[in-house]
């Protein structure tokens, strides 16, 4: 593993533990303090401000700190609440029910659906279709476009590196990069399904067991 990125999932790890601790604890003491009849607009915008941030921890734990285990449509669909609030759904109806998919293959889906989030700016769905080991991800909703230079960065591992960074690197868009190193980490093969004289702004991905 390329110790760059290793140093990246471990600090992502390390915020990951030393917050959910005292997200859940939030979340427990708003619930007590509303079952104890202290209902006020405050307290209800606080507990689901506080739901949300847990289902968003989640969902960043499984996608940066190192999904270790095989992925079913239902965690996946439970982690993919981490971003209701960004108005993304995730449409997972035209694969099987059965459907699971390999930790590595799960990781990338996983980092496709926050790619998704930044490529949906009013909103929309992210739908999924193929197989297990053969995922093919397309963008719908107003103005959806993939981050500028992802075909570059999924095609030149020295591209993504660059876009990391460069001057104009912020984490607003570091997950285009991030998705394309993992991807070649995990041995999944990313590729934007162009078709000949496209000009579409969100073509569909195609995540693919080596």
């Amino acid at each position: 593993m390329d110790d760059r990125l290793q140093l990246t999932e471990l600090l992502c790890a390390r915020l990951c533990h030393d917050l959910s601790g005292l997200l859940g604890s939030l979340a427990g003491t708003l619930e007590v303090v509303t079952e104890e009849g202290g209902t006020t607009e405050a307290t209800s915008i606080a507990t689901d401000t506080a739901a949300a941030l847990v289902l968003r921890l989640r969902l960043l734990r499984a996608a940066w700190a190192g999904l270790t285990e095989p992925l079913d449509l239902p965690r996946l669909t439970a982690l993919a609440c981490g971003l209701a609030a960004r108005r993304v759904r995730l449409d997972v109806s035209d694969l099987p029910a059965a459907t699971v998919f390999p930790s590595s293959i799960g990781r990338l889906v996983l980092n496709v659906l926050l790619l998704a989030a930044e490529s949906l700016p009013r909103g929309g769905v992210l739908r999924l279709d193929g197989t297990p080991a053969d995922v093919i991800a397309r963008l719908e909703g107003p103005n959806a476009a993939w981050p500028a230079g992802l075909i570059g960065m999924l095609a030149d591992e020295a591209a993504a590196w660059q876009a990391l960074t460069s001057p104009q690197a912020s984490p607003r868009t570091l997950q285009a990069p991030l998705t394309a190193l993992l991807a070649r980490h995990q041995g999944v093969h990313l590729t934007v399904l162009l078709s000949a004289g496209s000009n579409i702004a969100a073509p569909p991905l195609r995540l693919a067991a080596a």
